[in-house]
């Protein structure tokens, strides 16, 4: 069953004139997750040899940019680099070509070469993905989109999390186009925060002022933080537990009295 599958992309890759099955990944990805928007500026990281910059191209109608170590072969309306995702020279270059501004959407199809070791393909398909996010944080536009594929295994749940302290929204997502014994399974982070602070970060904290929901609202960084359950005039240590791109919650983690300015 799975043969007739992998032969049903490779031919319809074949017949529709995509560079590689894997076109039909992204297509699927974006019809379910709505990662690509018209008008979109899109950077495709690793992106030889050059099957998703076709579809993102095709969604977007926008500027799209494929970088990989390997040559790309041309595609029309499409621009390329020739370097790598962890040097500061790549970077520079993918802004200058998106703009100051940077990117509404970072792509990562990528995967290490194989060894057959699975604890080993695992971790550098995990140091690749990561190189992805640490790319996708100096490119991304407030509100931009990423995806990025990844090779299950225990170190999975760790990457997950630094996606999800990094994004609105996360989610996991195999799409049907993927192998059936198939280990890959893509990350998706939606509307990137660049807040000033993470979930899980602790701050101590006087409450001035309750919001109109009757939260106290402090304000971090110039950032609007709502804290639950305390009073005007607590000195309390909060935890964030959500950031949202204009603001973000937090619950007491510690009450340490009341605060020095209702003393």
């Amino acid at each position: 069953m799975a043969r007739d599958r992998r032969d049903y992309y490779y031919h319809q890759a074949k017949e529709e004139g995509y560079r590689s099955r894997a076109s039909f990944k992204l297509k699927q990805i974006n019809e379910k997750h709505r990662i690509i928007n018209r008008g979109d500026s899109v950077v495709d990281l690793g992106a030889a040899p050059g099957g998703w910059l076709q579809v993102a191209k095709e969604l977007s109608g926008g500027k799209v940019l494929g970088v990989d170590l390997q040559r790309i072969e041309p595609i029309e309306g499409v621009e390329t680099i020739q370097g790598d995702i962890n040097a500061d020279s790549t970077i520079k270059k993918i802004i200058q070509i998106v703009g100051a501004k940077g990117a509404d959407v970072v792509l990562c199809d990528a995967a290490p070469n194989l060894s057959g070791n699975w604890s080993y393909d695992h971790a550098r398909s995990i140091e690749l993905a990561t190189s992805a996010l640490e790319c996708a944080r100096k490119i991304l536009k407030p509100n931009g989109n990423f995806v990025v594929k990844v090779f299950q295994g225990d170190m999975f749940n760790d990457y997950l999390q630094k996606v999800r302290e990094n994004f609105v929204k996360t989610a996991a997502y195999s799409p049907k186009a993927s192998r059936s014994q198939s280990a890959e399974i893509y990350v998706i982070g939606k509307k990137y925060l660049t807040a000033p602070l993470r979930r899980g970060d602790e701050f101590v904290v006087d409450i001035e002022n309750l919001g109109s929901s009757g939260d106290g609202a402090v304000l971090i960084e110039g950032f609007v933080v709502f804290v639950k359950e305390v009073e005007v005039g607590e000195k309390v240590r909060i935890s964030i537990t959500d950031v949202k791109p204009n603001f973000a919650f937090a619950d007491v983690a510690e009450r340490l009295g009341k605060s020095e300015k209702s003393e």
